[in-house]
């Protein structure tokens, strides 16, 4: 079983991940939505360190009931819900280079952490999490079910806006951890539309550039409200 193995991160991976957090912290100051600081305060983050995987488990168990656990990096969809619907989030360990600072390929522990493990002390997004987790594993055979469903994962939990107090803030991990498309989501070039569940089921993600599209909630609440009608709709595929 992969664990993270703290004491082996070098004085240059603390150093990304400080160069990370704080431009991201400042990027993020007046794009985030307003749980998302409260909750990195709940956890523990700190500028200077980077977070110890069982001492985040400890504050998220007692909170949420969720925990986190180490991965090498994407898997497969089916273990990935499976495991969601235990309650338990994949990281990835390692850190990007100096040299990757703007992009990568596939997120690191950076994305997962930073832009993730606040999500899951989020009472109404974890709460998401976990019945969007038990609909794709009653499907988890049927891949147009499947990749429906991590669609909705997508345009939400990586890259979702919200209104909140007549501004559009971040909650979406994919966009909190990116300091490009921080920018991006929120500037006039951008195509922000409201959140209509029909619309993202049935609209292909794209991975290797900024979104076509950003889907904004009326309330975090939303999420959870849309969850009859995603069972409807995927029993409907049958």
């Amino acid at each position: 079983m992969l664990v993270q193995q703290y004491s082996l991160y070098t004085g240059a991976d603390h150093h990304v991940w400080q160069l990370l957090y704080s431009r991201q912290m400042n990027a993020i100051q007046q794009a985030a939505y307003q749980q998302f600081f409260k909750n990195t305060s709940f956890l523990g983050f700190t500028e200077e360190r980077i977070p110890e995987f069982t001492a985040i488990n400890a504050r998220l168990k007692n909170s949420t009931g969720w925990e986190i656990y180490a991965v090498p990096g994407l898997i497969a969809n089916d273990l990935f819900f499976k495991q969601l619907q235990q309650q338990k989030f994949g990281a990835s360990t390692w850190i990007r280079k100096m040299e990757e600072l703007d992009y990568l390929e596939e997120p690191d522990m950076f994305h997962d952490v930073f832009g993730h493990l606040p999500q899951l002390a989020d009472p109404l997004i974890a709460d998401f999490l976990l019945q969007l987790a038990n609909i794709a594993v009653k499907h988890i055979h049927s891949e147009n079910i499947i990749e429906a469903i991590a669609r909705l994962y997508w345009y939400s939990i990586e890259f979702g806006l919200v209104q909140e107090q007549d501004e559009i803030k971040i909650y979406g991990a994919g966009l909190l951890s990116s300091i490009a498309e921080t920018k991006f989501c929120l500037s006039a070039e951008a195509n922000r539309i409201p959140f209509n569940l029909e619309q993202v089921l049935n609209t292909p993600y794209i991975k290797d550039e900024f979104q076509q599209q950003y889907f904004v909630l009326q309330s975090l609440e939303q999420l959870t409200q849309c969850i009859p009608a995603l069972i409807s709709y995927t029993n409907s595929m049958n």
